[in-house]
């Protein structure tokens, strides 16, 4: 494992630059690092997945000032939009969701709220998950699968690890908006970095499995949670900061 650590530490330290974020590397932390509205950036992390290039196209075609709108605004500026899974209906609604909410409460409140009780990354997501859905009051396939689903618990309340998806999207906002350095922009307060989750996605999935972090064949969040342990080995107070390096060593194919 010291050769492991070795390689991944010498690309953080190579990668944690603003050169790793450009239109020929695309990233959709490109769009996002030029607010520091954390509405703004959770709207770059929730529409983040598929081909990276065409993420970054569709966020800078979006008009971020419509979440300071009134919804007839926002109905007529976002005719016509969409995105993949997601309908002009469903893009409409999220920036309704998320203009009423900004009038209302932070995230980082809404987050830590839940989060501070024991310290559970999850629970603080849950809270603000389920706090959009409240507010939406709509249902559809794409918008579902934009925010995610509450998680699903045991019998005795407790959010189960077997079960759940990895949440990827959600643990890179948190990513982004905990950890700071020159890349990831460290907006939120009250937040222990050794607590968040590695953002797993396929790349980092299949990249963690050669490099032996994870046997686990299941991708699920119970693997997510498994990763992030074994990176506490490698740095128990910031085991996250290891995540865009991995997600490159996938994405590049450097292994």
């Amino acid at each position: 494992m010291t050769d492991i650590k070795e390689l991944l530490d010498q690309e953080v330290c190579n990668r944690n630059n603003n050169c790793e974020l450009s239109y020929d590397k695309p990233d959709p932390l490109l769009v996002a690092s030029r607010y520091k509205d954390e509405y703004i950036i959770l709207l770059c992390a929730l529409f983040a997945y598929g081909n990276a290039r065409l993420i970054v196209k569709f966020l800078d075609s979006l008009d971020f000032s419509l979440l300071d709108a009134d919804d007839k605004t926002i109905d007529k500026a976002l005719d016509g939009y969409y995105y993949r899974f997601q309908n002009s209906e469903d893009v409409k609604t999220i920036f309704k969701v998320f203009a009423k909410m900004k009038k209302e409460n932070s995230l980082n409140n809404i987050f830590v709220d839940a989060y501070k009780k024991e310290n559970n990354i999850l629970e603080g997501l849950d809270a603000v998950i389920s706090k959009i859905h409240e507010i939406a009051n709509y249902k559809s396939q794409g918008f579902t699968f934009l925010v995610s689903s509450p998680f699903k618990r045991d019998k005795e309340g407790n959010i189960k690890q077997i079960g759940n998806a990895p949440y990827k999207r959600w643990n890179m906002y948190l990513r982004w908006m905990v950890r700071k350095d020159n890349l990831d922009m460290g907006l939120w307060s009250g937040i222990d970095t050794k607590d968040l989750l590695l953002p797993l996605d396929t790349h980092t999935f299949k990249v963690s499995q050669k490099l032996g972090l994870l046997t686990r064949k299941t991708y699920d969040l119970k693997s997510a949670m498994l990763i992030t342990e074994k990176l506490k080995d490698f740095d128990g107070n910031d085991p996250i900061k290891y995540d865009f390096a991995l997600y490159r060593i996938g994405q590049e194919k450097i292994l």
